[in-house]
């Protein structure tokens, strides 16, 4: 299952972050919360994220259990990512930093830029 990175904790909400650590950790739960994805389509959905970034942060979260990885022996092989169960209720309590990012955009102004505001887990 999962594994702790960088113990020791000082607070449940170190060793939660640990988890998601980064820049692109949340938005690849943003993008998997919607669907099950091939590497490529995933990549696509997120830009800006070099293809060796995406591979190491969902091996990550693989690693951590937060991530499905499922190989399929094709040719050519097709590789999908989907969230666990975990990896779907740790979306779910991303919720609320979601709601509190949305408002602030708002305050300030600021328009998603990938053409969607879906904060709701």
């Amino acid at each position: 299952m999962g594994r702790m990175r960088n113990p020791p904790y000082i607070c449940a909400l170190d060793a939660a972050m640990d988890v998601v650590e980064g820049k692109w950790k949340a938005l690849i739960l943003w993008a998997l919360d919607e669907r099950l994805h091939r590497f490529g389509e995933l990549r696509r959905s997120l830009p800006g994220i070099s293809e060796k970034v995406l591979a190491q942060q969902l091996r990550e979260l693989e690693a951590d259990g937060i991530v499905r990885r499922t190989v399929f022996e094709e040719t050519p092989p097709r590789v999908e990512y989907e969230l666990t169960d975990e990896g779907a209720a740790l979306y779910t309590a991303l919720g609320g930093l979601g709601e509190w990012g949305a408002q602030r955009m708002h305050t300030l102004g600021i328009v998603p830029t990938h053409g969607k505001e879906r904060v709701e887990p």
